[in-house]
């Protein structure tokens, strides 16, 4: 069995089981196979094991029928792994070695199914605080797994990481308003649209930018702003061989939304990139990026990650010693931020068009 940490009492998954969680990713995600190879093994080992099962979980309702049946499924299974009773499967067992290992409550990964139903769904969100539901699960949930790998298990550090996720959600909400449009979704919170004289249906019917429209997707930047300024005083918090690789990935996709403003706000007719040579930039400042506003760090969380931080916190009191923590060398800065926006990409499904492959 694999050892995490120096907790004598909790196990990691077997070679084995974590080869055949490695065979999934080699063939359906091989861009955060190769992002995760450049991890640190305690921390790549369990997002191997953790995205493996989530990406079951993904193909089960975006390639099955997605119906309540194979919700139910999929919940019993995320039950019984968490319980140490998992499914007689390699990516089951190594899941529940895992999630048991960090103390990861069951109500993180059942929120994560969850918004991955509300996808299949097709749902669509009133208000913006309904908006905040769906990105607390697909998102935000996925920011309480990296810090807890991160052995991170402070309210207000999990509230700052859950407010990160939420903001990565908005910022590709922005740039994917066409793409979304062309599928037959709209993610942008409805009563916005309305108060901006845009009917929904009618929008869907006949995607195409206007100054309201613009108006909505820089109404709801401002948001994703709001919490990118929260979520930096958690980042002074993770172990410092972690800073610069989160701060870099919450910068480049601040950058989205920046990019998207710079087409006028327009995410219709043409998607916001950012490109290569910007990318760099930004990882070059995030070296030299100072701490932020610490009186931010206290705050609380959002109501939509709320439940998700007392999750985590309350079977983190007297669970077990914390893990220790190991540190990256200065030079894979690369590494770590690939990493970091891979598993937000894929495993936070914050990319709702379900790419395949690299």
């Amino acid at each position: 069995m694999r050892q995490y940490g120096s907790d004598l009492r909790f196990s990691g998954p077997t070679a084995a089981d974590l080869a055949a969680c490695d065979a999934i990713l080699r063939v359906g995600s091989k861009s955060f196979r190769a992002a995760a190879l450049l991890l640190p093994r305690h921390i790549r080992e369990p997002a191997t094991a953790l995205y493996a099962f989530c990406r079951l979980a993904d193909d089960a309702i975006d390639e099955g029928p997605g119906d309540a049946a194979t919700i139910a499924l999929l919940e019993q299974r995320v039950t019984a792994a968490h319980a140490g009773r998992p499914h007689e499967h390699p990516v089951d067992r190594a899941f529940s070695e895992t999630v048991r290992a960090f103390g990861l409550p069951p109500e993180v990964t059942l929120a994560l199914i969850e918004g991955l139903a509300w996808d299949a769904q097709g749902r669509r969100y009133e208000t913006f605080e309904d908006l905040c539901d769906y990105a607390a699960r697909v998102a935000g949930a996925v920011g309480v797994m990296m810090a807890t790998l991160m052995d991170r298990r402070a309210p207000e550090v999990l509230a700052r990481a859950a407010d990160l996720g939420v903001a990565m959600q908005l910022s590709n909400i922005a740039r994917d308003v066409g793409a979304d449009a062309a599928m037959g979704r709209v993610y942008l919170p409805l009563s916005w649209l309305r108060e901006a004289g845009i009917e929904p249906d009618a929008f869907l019917a006949n995607p195409r930018f206007s100054p309201a429209l613009g108006g909505v997707v820089a109404r709801l930047l401002a948001e994703a702003d709001r919490l990118y300024a929260r979520a930096d005083a958690g980042i002074g918090a993770l172990p410092a061989s972690c800073r610069s690789g989160i701060r870099a990935a919450r910068s480049i996709y601040a950058e989205i939304g920046r990019e998207v403003a710079r087409r006028g706000h327009d995410g219709v007719s043409q998607r916001a990139v950012v490109p290569a040579w910007r990318k760099l930039w930004l990882l070059a400042r995030a070296l030299a990026a100072g701490g932020a506003e610490p009186a931010l760090l206290g705050l609380p969380a959002l109501p939509a990650n709320a439940y998700l931080v007392t999750a985590v916190a309350v079977m983190s009191q007297g669970a077990r010693p914390p893990l220790r923590a190991t540190d990256l060398p200065w030079w894979d800065l690369v590494g770590r931020t690939t990493a970091v926006i891979e598993m937000f990409e894929r495993l936070g499904r914050v990319e709702r068009s379900a790419v395949r492959g690299p």
